[in-house]
């Protein structure tokens, strides 16, 4: 395979939704696991999505979905094995990985078009999302980087390999929230809902 492809990483464990789990949040009737998956795959890039065998049920609601799985079994470790572990099952080939974090709502198919033209247009560089002046997700890595990302620790995802490459860092707005807006407790979801006249 070729080509920039999108990793979504759906294997965390949730702690903060205190027994619920967020990816399976209903958005007008569909599980968020499957909204944000199917408006990667509307990009028309290969599509990896990063699963834990601990989470069944996400597995069962992207069912049918035309994305690539991605089994992590050691996701309780922190962001930086899903993230790894991903990286690492990719197939040779790919200019490129744009790493989606499933739990992010207000990330549309239009965002991740505006990402991947940039790196289209700047195949070096790493392309990294904001909202409002603040950094914040999806980002996309160039595959010189992949060895970096696979060899990262601990649950700070890539942060050290941005830092490290800094010079590389190439900056995209997104409308307002979209690329900061993440739904880890309860209230977030409730206050996100009440924002947006989401019902639950």
């Amino acid at each position: 395979m070729t080509g920039l492809a999108i990793i979504v990483l759906a294997a965390g464990s949730a702690r903060r939704m205190r027994g619920r789990d967020k990816l399976m949040e209903t958005i007008d009737g569909t599980p968020l696991i499957a909204r944000q998956l199917g408006r990667a795959i509307a990009t028309g890039l290969t599509t990896y999505v990063a699963l834990s065998p601990n989470h069944p049920a996400r597995a069962e609601a992207i069912e049918g979905m035309n994305a690539i799985r991605i089994p992590v079994p050691d996701a309780a470790d922190g962001m930086a094995m899903s993230l790894r572990g991903a990286i690492a099952a990719l197939p040779a080939g790919h200019s490129g990985a744009m790493v989606v974090l499933a739990d992010m709502p207000d990330i549309t198919t239009d965002d991740l078009n505006a990402l991947r033209d940039a790196f289209d247009a700047d195949p070096r560089a790493i392309i990294r999302a904001t909202s409002n002046g603040v950094q914040g997700h999806p980002v996309v890595f160039p595959a010189d980087l992949f060895p970096d990302l696979i060899a990262i620790t601990g649950d700070t995802g890539a942060k050290p390999v941005i830092m490290t490459h800094k010079d590389r860092l190439h900056l995209i707005p997104l409308p307002e929230g979209h690329a900061t807006t993440d739904l880890d407790t309860p209230e977030a979801w409730d206050d996100w809902r009440a924002r947006t006249n989401t019902p639950s």
